[in-house]
């Protein structure tokens, strides 16, 4: 674990207080708010360390800008092809596919990401 400070708090605290899975960007422009001398590469290496010590996830999913997920608990995420947004999808994850493909493979799964593409609700509205 690493040490506590006042930028690493507020950068939790902003990427917990959303759902919206936020780029670094973001998160930087929020936190600016509480904290206007933080600088963007603070913000990397905070979310870097909160990562490592288990407090956010980071989604780097198909070469697009890592967003970071306050929930890490696993679950899956649906992300649409249209606006880029991601959303957190109420399913239980299946840790079976892990077993299965430990055995088809040999490989030691611990655990899989997996990430559903289409068009958001707002989305298809639009396109009506």
């Amino acid at each position: 674990m690493t040490r506590k400070s006042k930028q690493k708090e507020a950068i939790l605290r902003v990427v917990k207080s959303t759902k919206s899975h936020p780029t670094a960007s973001w998160v930087y422009e929020q936190v600016r708010e509480e904290i206007p001398g933080i600088s963007l590469g603070t913000v990397y290496r905070n979310l870097k360390l909160l990562k490592q010590d288990g407090e956010i996830v980071e989604l780097d999913l198909a070469g697009t800008l890592s967003r970071f997920d306050g929930a890490v608990q696993d679950h899956y995420h649906f992300r649409c092809e249209q606006c880029n947004r991601i959303f957190d999808v109420d399913e239980p994850v299946d840790k079976t596919i892990n077993d299965k493909i430990t055995r088809k493979t040999g490989f030691r799964v611990t655990h899989h990401r997996l990430e559903f593409r289409g068009l958001c609700q707002d989305c298809q509205q639009k396109a009506c």
